[in-house]
């Protein structure tokens, strides 16, 4: 029996790329975005692999959204094994933008979807992971969580808030056989970054090349990693740093 993976934010970028590795690997998808068009063309991709897709346009900052998304995955695939919390928006852009020129909804709109949406759906997926007692939960974290760079203020917040939350799933979850663990991408050629930083001095890499480290997230090799930050950019270099 395929295991089934849940992506968020699947329809571009990361999410994308996660959707083709995770269906090439040969897991049944769960996947949503905002974007239904785009949802449909990572669809048709998956499906070409040989992937059993469910895809379902949601935001997963609206709880009947993420309410709807997981009943009709349980109703289509009846198990959830890895959970990927990748949807994300930036906050305002293109930065820097220094908090004196952020407005309240510019916080609240980025904790919504980066830091409650994550909380959301993984306190609906828990259940079905400790019914069976195994499950791995990975959220999408980055280097403005682990250092500060002024101008990156709604997006650091929230993926600063993310890194708590992941620890304190993580403390709560020892022992059930379920793990939460981070992954920082690094820099990468997505549309959130170009619109973020349009014109920037450093190399980025491409979301395709990044995803060796959710695959072994996903496997029973990581079963014993709980609680743990990975750069994935890094990932044959250096495998873990404690959170």
């Amino acid at each position: 029996m395929k295991k089934v993976a849940m992506i968020t934010g699947a329809s571009k970028g990361l999410g994308r790329a996660l959707s083709i590795f995770f269906a090439q690997e040969g897991y049944n998808l769960a996947i949503c975005a905002r974007n239904e068009a785009a949802l449909i063309e990572v669809t048709k991709e998956a499906e070409k692999l040989g992937s059993r897709v469910l895809a379902v346009s949601a935001d997963v900052s609206q709880e009947e959204d993420v309410e709807r998304f997981i009943a009709l995955t349980e109703k289509h695939f009846q198990t959830i094994d890895v959970l990927i919390n990748n949807a994300a928006v930036n906050g305002p852009t293109p930065l820097p933008v220094l908090l004196l020129n952020h407005q309240k909804h510019d916080i609240e709109e980025t904790l919504r979807v980066n830091t409650v949406g994550a909380f959301l759906v993984t306190k609906r997926v828990l259940p079905l992971m400790l019914q069976k007692g195994i499950g791995s939960v990975i959220n999408l974290t980055t280097d403005a969580a682990a250092n500060i760079y002024p101008g990156i203020g709604a997006y650091s917040i929230s993926k600063i808030a993310l890194e708590g939350l992941t620890k304190i799933w993580a403390a709560e979850l020892e022992g059930s056989g379920v793990r939460v663990n981070l992954v920082d991408p690094g820099a990468m050629d997505t549309d959130m970054l170009n619109a973020a930083m349009p014109i920037r001095d450093f190399e980025v890499a491409l979301p395709e090349d990044i995803t060796k480290v959710f695959g072994y997230l996903a496997s029973d090799a990581s079963r014993d990693k709980n609680g743990m930050r990975f750069k994935a950019q890094e990932f044959h270099l250096v495998e873990t740093d404690r959170v």
